[in-house]
């Protein structure tokens, strides 16, 4: 573990930019006194909006004259806007003089710009998307949420590894569970990709308890689901949906009329805990694992505590040396295959 961390945060990207991104570093600065924070972006407008916080020994502004649009071509962004705000924020982790990088910008192009600059680890072919979902019994790691539409039996090898030693890392559990997201349990189900990809996983020598269903991700009984980024994505953005929709048809319900507005009143206290455990801010991060450098998405419409929850996520791969243990578990699991 490490006691000291520097953050690098792209202020422009996102739908909201520095109206979100701002407020919910300076909330971190006041719960995380280890953490300080390197603000990227146009520096006169950062500067005006964090007023007198501007002067923190905590804060560090990097001027940054270009922005990558959210709906922008990830090639365009990459070889046209090397002075944008993410770029930028992605250059500092290379450079050394930030341990990690946190954006809600354009999904295509910070893969893109983050593979470019940081590289990939060792034995790792393309990095994924990784983030936790909320189960009955706390919480399920997903991977890939949508940086590899099409994946091989080895990429979704890879994928199982990285989960697995990441929440080892962040959990502090010794053994995680890791499943292959298929359409049965049953081992003659599923496509020929799928089905070669779980006799490589179970070769890698980590807990692999074989194929999980869809509604496994919610039950908690696994630790990490392993799919490929277009599934991946599928079923996230499907489970934000949802959480949405209950909420919402929650507070209709109690809405609809005076009493009901009664009966909500005195529900509250059983309302809000729930609405909190599903509530997609409270998971808001989404770490690009396979990188040699810490970055984490934010969701592009995130507010001021969704951001927030993604410094944190941030925050915590680089105190529990993430990047450093997945390199050791890839060139392990590397090693012992090329020498079978």
């Amino acid at each position: 573990m490490t006691d000291r961390c520097v953050i690098a945060l792209d202020v422009m990207g996102g739908d909201h930019g520095a109206a979100v991104v701002i407020p919910a570093a300076l909330d971190v600065l006041q719960r995380s006194p280890e953490v300080s924070l390197i603000l990227v972006g146009d520096e006169a407008m950062i500067r005006n909006a964090l007023g007198e916080a501007a002067a923190s020994q905590r804060i560090a502004i990097r001027h940054a004259s270009e922005k990558v649009e959210m709906h922008e071509a990830p090639s365009k962004a990459l070889r046209g806007k090397k002075d944008s705000s993410m770029r930028v924020a992605i250059d500092l982790v290379k450079e050394g003089a930030a341990d990690a990088c946190v954006s809600a910008g354009n999904t295509g192009a910070l893969m893109a710009i983050a593979k470019f600059v940081l590289k990939t680890i060792p034995g790792i072919d393309r990095p994924a998307i990784i983030a936790p979902v909320p189960a009955l019994k706390g919480h399920t790691h997903v991977l890939d949420l949508g940086a590899n539409v099409d994946c091989t039996a080895e990429h979704l090898c890879q994928f199982a590894v990285m989960g697995y030693e990441l929440v080892r890392a962040l959990e502090g559990k010794e053994s995680p569970s890791v499943g292959l997201l298929n359409i049965g349990e049953e081992e003659i189900k599923g496509n020929e990709q799928v089905k070669r990809a779980a006799k490589l996983i179970a070769d890698s020598h980590i807990n692999f308890i074989g194929y999980v269903e869809g509604n496994d991700i919610y039950t908690g009984d696994v630790d990490i689901v392993v799919t490929d980024g277009f599934v991946g994505n599928v079923a996230l953005k499907t489970s934000e949906g949802l959480a949405k929709m209950i909420l919402q048809l929650i507070r209709q319900s109690f809405t609809r009329n005076p009493l009901a507005k009664l009966v909500g009143l005195l529900a509250r206290p059983v309302l809000q805990p729930f609405r909190e455990r599903i509530d997609p801010r409270h998971y808001n991060g989404a770490s690009l694992v396979g990188l040699r450098g810490i970055v984490v998405k934010s969701h592009g419409n995130a507010d001021r505590i969704a951001f927030a929850k993604a410094i944190e996520t941030a925050r915590q791969e680089v105190e529990h040396a993430v990047l450093h243990r997945i390199g050791e578990r890839v060139a392990e699991v590397f090693a012992a295959k090329e020498s079978a």
